[in-house]
């Protein structure tokens, strides 16, 4: 926790002794970066307005770190304005909030970073590429960010309502970070096209399933995730790609992971069109249900929509 002020330190400290984890304090940049240097935390909550060093330059420093780049951090200021939400995130954000910092919401935000930070101190050499190519993806723009972990959330989410296994919950949280790793390798032009897909682009941007499929078959680890790379633009109806599956043909896990993956979709801006409201994005869903998507996953996700906004997935 990184703030010159050590009355929002104690307040911070005050709410995160609701959960089990322990707090280290720096009262500004450059003595957060000796901490970090000497023993890396799991996250950092980092605070922009700071003598000696604002927090964008400590971030990018933390990320220009050994391993920096999966150390999630959270930007926490009273600065409110966008552009400066843009600053945090172009200078290496994991997440932003605002002040005054509420309760719940510090906790919801901090143990999902850490549930993320846990994910990648088990990943093995190889997994640790394919989870690093998936972040990459979304840098790569803007619209993304933090897309695959609202989607991977929210989708582990809904597993839990339904009673699912620890391990598919796992398997869940990791296909939803990583299905749409095979855009790496769609063309920018059509990932960033502010219209819509013309006949030869279409195909090109449906390849990117089986491009992510083809990235993490290797590896045996991963194996579980492949169901909800391929098939998460499947169509309950059939008429979805690849594979033209229907209904419960439609592996479970994808047929989660697409709703959750369309929600987050329609209440945050694209290229192509402007964010819509959850009461607009809910029907949507609700229209497609039984043709588009899962009838089942929608219903679901519409009653839990508030827990799952609270979880920062929305």
């Amino acid at each position: 926790m990184v703030d010159d002020g050590a009355a929002n330190r104690e307040l911070i400290r005050s709410y995160l002794g609701q959960i089990d984890c322990d707090v280290r304090e720096a009262e500004d940049g450059p003595a957060a970066l000796a901490q970090i240097e000497i023993s890396a935390p799991d996250l950092v909550l980092l605070d922009v307005r700071m003598p000696k060093m604002d927090g964008y330059e400590v971030c990018r420093r933390i990320k220009a770190m050994p391993h920096g780049r999966l150390l999630p951090v959270v930007m926490i200021t009273g600065l409110s304005q966008t552009t400066h939400r843009i600053m945090a995130l172009e200078a290496g954000a994991d997440d932003f909030m605002a002040k005054p910092v509420e309760g719940a919401e510090l906790i919801a935000r901090v143990r999902s970073a850490l549930r993320l930070k846990e994910l990648y101190n088990s990943l093995d050499g190889a997994e640790h590429v394919i989870f690093s190519l998936a972040t990459a993806v979304e840098a790569k723009d803007a619209f993304t960010e933090r897309h695959t972990q609202r989607v991977g959330e929210s989708a582990r989410f809904l597993g839990q309502c339904l009673g699912l296994s620890d391990s598919m919950l796992d398997t869940l949280y990791r296909g939803g970070m990583i299905h749409d790793i095979g855009k790496i390798g769609v063309s920018d032009s059509i990932l960033h096209k502010p219209g819509p897909l013309d006949p030869i682009e279409v195909p090109q941007m449906q390849a990117h399933v089986a491009i992510g499929e083809s990235i993490v078959r290797p590896l045996r680890s991963t194996s579980g995730l492949l169901p909800i790379i391929r098939h998460h633009h499947e169509r309950f109806d059939g008429l979805g790609y690849p594979d033209g599956l229907r209904g419960r043909e439609i592996p479970r896990a994808a047929r989660i992971v697409s709703v959750c993956d369309a929600f987050d979709a329609l209440v945050n801006d694209r290229p192509y069109r402007v964010r819509r409201s959850t009461e607009e994005a809910l029907e949507v869903l609700r229209a497609g249900a039984g043709s588009q998507w899962d009838p089942e996953a929608v219903a679901l996700l519409a009653s839990e929509l508030p827990s799952i906004q609270h979880l920062g997935a929305a």
